[in-house]
């Protein structure tokens, strides 16, 4: 049996509905942590691109230390996404690039982006990547996103 959660709702800005379904077959893995796929019909789509942990002047913020990495990571894509006009509401992928990565290390991803994630919604597609290296070594983590908003 496929499993379908549908949303339909408005953005922030104004216009059509868009429809959101989350996506999770029986016969593949479930994660209360992600959806298999997400559709959605109406909108209008925004790629993210990685966000690391470098603050406004460029400094890194939270050296060594994953979790104040993912954090300034996640307060970064919340910028950009308000700055386009979306919210992590209106996410429905997420990547992360996790360099030098340990299994032991996801719990520590799920607790900030938790932190970010409406609600009560589903959770948006998901992918973790783990990588020898990301464009600077003290960069433990890069993460994108893909938005769909109203027109």
């Amino acid at each position: 049996m496929l499993a379908l959660f549908s949303l339909e709702g408005y953005s922030q800005s104004k216009g059509k509905p868009i429809e959101k379904q989350f996506i999770n077959p029986d016969g593949v893995s479930r994660s209360p942590g992600y959806s298999q796929a997400v559709s959605t019909v109406g909108g209008k789509t925004i790629f993210v691109s990685g966000q690391v942990a470098l603050n406004s002047k460029g400094e890194l913020v939270g050296p060594g230390d994953l979790k104040v990495q993912t954090t300034q990571a996640f307060e970064n894509m919340k910028m950009v996404l308000a700055t386009a006009g979306a919210t992590f509401a209106d996410v429905v992928k997420l990547s992360y690039f996790v360099r030098n990565y340990d299994p032991s290390r996801v719990p520590v991803i799920r607790t900030v982006r938790d932190q970010y994630l409406p609600k009560g919604q589903p959770p948006p597609a998901s992918t973790l990547v783990g990588v020898q290296s990301l464009f600077r070594d003290d960069v433990l983590i890069e993460i994108e996103a893909i938005a769909v908003v109203q027109q």
